[in-house]
């Protein structure tokens, strides 16, 4: 049985439109286009760039953030890159 390990974010910065670099807790850089994730619900008003550029990492949890209360689950994040 393989075994999971969480995963945390502990920097992030948007490259260009909606891709994204972030390096994970284990060191590694990984670049993520987040349109995936983009257009419903809470995450509708992040396909506007202004929006999207106001993404921030929450050291707390361990993820990237948008004032809007939108967040994506960093073990999500490690699987799409």
């Amino acid at each position: 049985m393989k075994t999971i390990v969480p995963r945390e974010i502990i920097d992030a910065k948007i490259i260009k439109n909606f891709l994204v670099e972030i390096t994970f807790d284990n060191l590694q850089k990984r670049e993520v286009d987040l349109r995936a994730f983009l257009g419903k619900g809470v995450f509708k008003s992040l396909l506007k760039q202004r929006n999207f550029r106001q993404m921030k990492l929450d050291a707390e949890l361990g993820t990237i953030c948008w004032p809007n209360g939108a967040d994506i689950a960093p073990d999500r994040l490690y699987s799409a890159s």
